[in-house]
C-alpha cells in the first residue's frame, strides 16, 4: 500500500478530508478539482471556503492539470457531486490508468438516468452506451459512504464509513488505504443497498430540516426519521438491495447524522424552507451542493416506475418543485389514513 499513489478528482469537502487523511498516514496523494481558480487559491493557501478553518497538509500535490493528476495512480476518488459526474469524468475518463481502481464517495441518483455514482462512473471508464457499465468496469468501482460530516472529521472526531464493492478484495484495500485512527471503515458487497442509503437520507433530512424551522420538535423530527428509513429500504429492496445494509452504519447511522446534524447541508436547507426562504434563496447562498435537492426528483421518479407509496419523498418534492407549503405537507402526512405500522 505504501507505493499507492491515490489521485482524489474533487476539493469539495470529502475531497479535502480524504486527503488529509491519506497525508496523515503518509501515503501520497494528489488532488484536481474541476474549477482552476479554486485549485489555484487551495494550492496558494492550503485553504479553501468549502471548509473553514481547515488547512490542508503541505504534502498533497494540489494539481490543476488532471492529466498529471490521475497520471500512475492506482486508485481514484470520486468527489464530484452526483449530477456533475458525467460532465466532470467525460472530461477525464481517458486519462484515468486502466488497471486504476475508483471509489466514489458522492450521494446521490443521476437525475437524466437514475443511475447512481458507480454506475455512472463505470458507464464513463469503458465509454460505452448508457447501460449502467459492464460487469468488468463494474468490479473496479467501488462506493465509501456513511455518516460523515467533513467538519468533525477534519477535526479527527471519531467516525465510521462503509467501502462497499462487489470485488471483496477491493473493498478490502479501500478499508486499509482509509482506515485511521479516527476514521474505522467497515467493508460490504451490497453496493445497491450503500448508495440508496447514501441518497435517499439526503431527502428526508429536508424533510427533518423543515420539521426544525417549522419547530416542530424531537418527536416529529424522530418519526421522519424512523418512517424515512422505511422508505428508504421500500425502494432499496425493490431495487435488489439487503435489507441488512439500511440497519448499519450506511443506513440509519448515515440518516441519524444528517437528520440532527446542524452542520448538514440538506438538515440546514430544510429547516430554511421551514422557515419561510424559498428554494432559489437557499441555492443561491450555499457554498456547496444540496444533493438532496435534485436526488428528490430521481427517487420520486424511481419511486412511480415502482409503484412504490413513499409519502415524505412525495411530500419534499413538492414542497421543493410544486410550492406546496411545508406546514401544509406536515398536516398532510399526519392526516393520513391510519395504519399497522
Amino acid at each position: 500500500m505504501s507505493g499507492q499513489v491515490t489521485a482524489i478528482v474533487g476539493d469539495g469537502q470529502m475531497g479535502l478530508v480524504l486527503a488529509a487523511v491519506l497525508a496523515e498516514k503518509g501515503l501520497p496523494v494528489r488532488l484536481w478539482g474541476p474549477f482552476p481558480d479554486h485549485v489555484a487559491e487551495l494550492a496558494a493557501t492550503r485553504r479553501s471556503r468549502r471548509l473553514p478553518a481547515f488547512q490542508l497538509d503541505p504534502s498533497v500535490d494540489v494539481l490543476a492539470d488532471h492529466t498529471a493528476a490521475l497520471r500512475g495512480a492506482s486508485l481514484v476518488v470520486n468527489a464530484i457531486p452526483t449530477q456533475y459526474i458525467r460532465p466532470v469524468w467525460t472530461r477525464l475518463g481517458a486519462s484515468v490508468p486502466a488497471d486504476a481502481a475508483v471509489v466514489s464517495v458522492a450521494k446521490g441518483v443521476e437525475n437524466t438516468t437514475m443511475l447512481r455514482p458507480t454506475q455512472v462512473l463505470a458507464e464513463l471508464m469503458e465509454h460505452g452506451p448508457a447501460s449502467g457499465g459492464s460487469g468488468d468496469a463494474l468490479s473496479r468501482v467501488a462506493a465509501l459512504s456513511g455518516p460523515t460530516i467533513a467538519a468533525e472529521i477534519a477535526r479527527h472526531l471519531p467516525a465510521a464509513m462503509v467501502a462497499a464493492a462487489a470485488d471483496g478484495e477491493l473493498a478490502r484495500r479501500i478499508q486499509a488505504t482509509f482506515s485511521c485512527r479516527y476514521l474505522r471503515i467497515y467493508t460490504n458487497t451490497d453496493v445497491v443497498g450503500v448508495e440508496l442509503a447514501g441518497a435517499v437520507k439526503n431527502v428526508i433530512a429536508l424533510a427533518a430540516g423543515m420539521a426544525e424551522g417549522l419547530e416542530l420538535g424531537f418527536n416529529a423530527t424522530s418519526a421522519l426519521l424512523a418512517r424515512g428509513l422505511v422508505e428508504i429500504a421500500r425502494l432499496g429492496t425493490a431495487l435488489g438491495a439487503r435489507s441488512e445494509t439500511f440497519f448499519g452504519v450506511a443506513g440509519v447511522g448515515d440518516l441519524a447524522t444528517t437528520c440532527f446534524s446542524p452542520e448538514g447541508r440538506n438538515r440546514t436547507c430544510g429547516e430554511r424552507l421551514g422557515r419561510g426562504e424559498t428554494l432559489e434563496q437557499i441555492l443561491a447562498s450555499s457554498q456547496s451542493v444540496v444533493e438532496g435537492v435534485p436526488t428528490t426528483r430521481s427517487v420520486m421518479e424511481l419511486s412511480r416506475k415502482l409503484g412504490l407509496d413513499m409519502p415524505i419523498t412525495a411530500a419534499v418534492y413538492e414542497i421543493l418543485f410544486n410550492g406546496l407549503a411545508p406546514a401544509r405537507a406536515i398536516a398532510e402526512l399526519m392526516g393520513r389514513e391510519l395504519k399497522a405500522e
